[in-house]
């Protein structure tokens, strides 16, 4: 397949990912009850009066009674989309989408997009103008330079909420952060460093004057762009906002400016920087390569002339990305709650000081998690808080709102930092980054081969390219070589066999070995070599799981054609049970605001007490290899004793044998769900043990976890993963009938993801 050819398919998967279910990425969702006609009446006529002449009575009431101190506008007209260029209002309205979505995922910010259809700056600042009331603040993004720099000014100067072009600020902040950071590192101090900056766009020019505020001196500094360095007096190329910048110098070009530079900010483009332009810099150079999506020189092409040098990219298979959604939804989070007028120059730099100290903290265990477990530390490689670091949400708002405070742009000032902090824990949203993290965790791992066993079916043919495509690892397709490539031909995939392996078990030169494998294991069941021969010839999930068991993969994904038992029978016959351990199903449901992890969903259908008692230490096992603290509910119809019954007798009892043991996480039961789930309710319960609600919840049969996991996906009221398999000695995933891509490719990802730890605790 040619390159065209895999950019014609990925653009197609993007297409269809923005067109389907629904069109777009964002929706309105109702905030207050709107099922009776009273509810109906408040939100609207004739009960909307009341707030309606409050807020006339006085405008800052809009913040009590309305949206607007939750709401960012996204606001462009088109002309600097991403780096396709000036490609109009309309097109860019992906884009805004895409802005409002992250301002949701990681600040709990909801955000409108707004496309002006105008190249006109004067008419897009009277469009924004009149409507700013909207909005608790604005964000400008993709519009060109020079227009954007006058753009920005002149709505400050005309709005009362906050105006941020996150294209100049946001790079700025992030890199401003690094900058800090790498002078720690290297010794140096911000206005004793020799800086070039590389590309004098929206992003170049917002950068060295926030690097100049923080106490990099003018005259050592270089700005250089298309047409070389930006000196004093240059007759060609030359506006305000870069002569703002000129200095007296004799270089004029970017090679001549690097001899002993300290630093290089390059926001331009691929090849820019040179080996030999690295090479002539000074002792441990930091050199911040952030062109997308190709820096103007690579980490390893910096490091194989300067093993001394500190690198950051904009990418995210390098340390130290230089990454704007570290930036933007934590300085409006802090803006808004502070009911701030403006985004000043000082709380830039607060964000910028604030991202700097977080990344000397000791980094938690989730981040660590992202990174397959590896420990990242203060230093070369890690100067940059990750962008997995859950404390971003707490950490950096904080130092906004006291920034806009002490300037005076705050009117509404927070008088408890610490329950602001607080606050701002509750807002976080662990379920969205929980595949995420585990993604960017198997793809920072040795990438594992992994069985994708109905490899004829299309939906397992599409996941197992994404899987290759996204570097988690090597699909392996398993079924007939021509039928593969037939149906992987017909899906637009032409290159099978390159990007993806096949395995044909009638054809494998390893079915000998896995028929002796598998005969040894089931001659004293019934079998003879002839019934296991056919079963390795004839049913895949048998010849896969011999393939992991002997080590030639390392994890398989089953279950879209044969229902979930039969595939954990096949899969047994070749693979055992972790020692020491039992299987289980967890089930996982991701809802705004929580993770929950439901057992058991597929293993154990009539749980005696001691089941139970496994099922809990088991599943808190797994539930804590995910990168979660597990706080354990049984639960029951009933609450602490009433009503009694068999069935809340047998948790009550299970409750009482965890009693007898010890262990490292925190339980309690028996109780309904709603008990569990929402500490409101725990006044009537005081002896109750859990500090916050539950987050593993331990069913008393296998009928009321899959009903209760099944009615919550039915009805659309979240996302649910798995059941995922655990307790097996071997990383097996198994879809439900049907599986759609998406759902494959999940558990595609955990099984890969279970590799390393199945092998470390082996």
């Amino acid at each position: 397949m040619t390159p065209q050819d895999r950019r014609a398919r990925a653009d197609q998967e993007a297409l269809d990912f923005h067109r389907c279910p629904r069109p777009g990425k964002i929706e309105v969702n109702a905030t207050k009850p709107m099922a009776t006609q009273r509810d109906l009446s408040l939100a609207y006529s004739p009960g909307v009066a009341a707030p309606v002449l409050a807020i006339a009575k006085d405008p800052a009431a809009a913040y009590d009674y309305t949206s607007k101190g939750n709401l960012v506008g996204v606001i462009s007209n088109g002309t600097a989309i991403l780096g396709l260029g000036n490609l109009g209002a309309l097109a860019s309205k992906p884009v805004m989408e895409g802005k409002a979505v992250l301002f949701k995922r990681f600040a709990d910010l909801d955000a409108f997009d707004i496309e002006v259809a105008t190249e006109d700056a004067d008419a897009f600042i009277e469009v924004v103008r009149h409507i700013g009331a909207t909005f608790g603040g604005i964000n400008l993004e993709d519009i060109s330079s020079p227009d954007c720099f006058r753009i920005e000014a002149q709505l400050q100067d005309l709005l009362d909420v906050p105006v941020f072009h996150d294209d100049q600020h946001g790079t700025a902040i992030i890199c401003s952060a690094g900058l800090i950071n790498a002078c720690e590192v290297t010794g140096r101090r911000l206005e004793d460093v020799k800086l070039v900056l590389c590309g004098a766009g929206a992003a170049g020019l917002g950068s060295i004057t926030l690097m100049k505020a923080l106490g990099v001196r003018p005259e050592n500094t270089t700005l250089v762009d298309i047409d070389g360095v930006v000196y004093r007096g240059r007759p060609h190329g030359m506006d305000q906002w870069k002569a703002v910048h000129a200095t007296d110098t004799p270089h004029r070009t970017l090679a001549d400016a690097l001899v002993g530079a300290d630093v290089f900010i390059g926001v331009s483009a691929k090849g820019v920087l040179t080996q030999a332009m690295v090479a002539s810099m000074a002792a441990n150079p930091v050199i911040f390569a952030m062109a997308n999506p190709d820096p103007e020189i690579t980490p390893e092409e910096v490091l194989e002339v300067r093993q001394d040098a500190i690198v950051a990219t904009g990418r995210s298979d390098y340390p130290n990305q230089v990454n704007n959604i570290l930036g933007f939804p934590y300085i409006f989070r802090g803006a808004l709650d502070v009911q701030a007028s403006a985004i000043n120059h000082e709380m830039k730099i607060a964000a910028a000081r604030a991202l700097a100290m977080l990344a000397r903290e000791d980094v938690p265990d989730e981040v660590a998690l992202a990174y397959q477990g590896k420990k990242l530390k203060f230093g070369r490689d890690y100067i940059i808080p990750s962008p997995f670091d859950p404390r971003l949400i707490w950490y950096v708002p904080p130092f906004i709102a006291e920034a806009a405070m002490a300037t005076g742009v705050a009117r509404r000032p927070i008088a408890d930092m610490d329950e602001y902090r607080a606050s701002l824990r509750r807002r976080l949203d662990p379920s969205a980054g929980f595949i995420q993290t585990i993604t960017a965790s198997v793809q920072s791992a040795p990438k594992r081969k992994v069985v994708f066993v109905e490899g004829e079916e299309p939906a397992v043919i599409r996941a197992a390219y994404a899987f290759g495509a996204e570097g988690l690892g090597t699909p392996i397709l398993l079924g007939r070589d021509d039928v593969i490539r037939a149906n992987a031909l017909d899906l637009g995939f032409d290159d099978v066999g390159v990007s993806v392996q096949i395995v044909n078990a009638r054809l494998s030169q390893r079915n000998t070995d896995y028929v002796d494998f598998l005969y040894g294991r089931l001659q004293r069941e019934g079998y003879l070599r002839r019934d296991v021969q056919r079963l390795v010839n004839v049913d895949r999930n048998s010849f896969a799981a011999a393939m992991v068991a002997l080590g030639d993969a390392d994890a398989l994904v089953t279950g879209v054609t044969r229902n979930f038992d039969q595939c954990l029978e096949d899969v047994s016959r070749a693979i055992d049970p972790e020692a020491g351990g039992r299987m289980l199903g967890l089930s996982v449901l991701l809802e705004r605001g929580r993770t929950i992890f439901v057992a058991d969903t597929s293993i154990c259908e009539l749980p005696t007490p001691e089941d139970l008692v496994e099922i809990a230490c088991q599943a808190a096992a797994a539930v804590r290899r995910m990168g979660h603290t597990p706080r354990v509910a049984f639960l029951s119809s009933s609450s602490f004793g009433h009503p009694r019954g068999e069935q809340p007798a047998r948790m009550r009892r299970a409750v009482t044998l965890m009693d007898e043991r010890t262990v490292d996480f925190e339980y309690e039961g028996e109780m309904p769900p709603d008990v569990a789930l929402d500490d409101r309710l725990w006044a009537s319960y005081p002896f109750q043990r859990l500090s916050e609600p539950a987050n593993v919840l331990i069913m008393p049969t296998i009928h009321s976890a899959t009903i209760s996991t099944k009615l919550v996906q039915a009805m659309g009221r979240g996302t649910v993963i798995g059941p995922l398999l655990y307790g097996l000695s071997k990383p097996v995933q198994i879809c439900r009938l049907g599986a759609s891509v998406s759902n494959i490719l999940t558990l595609a990802t955990l099984a890969a993801y279970q590799c390393p730890l199945l092998a470390n605790r082996s």
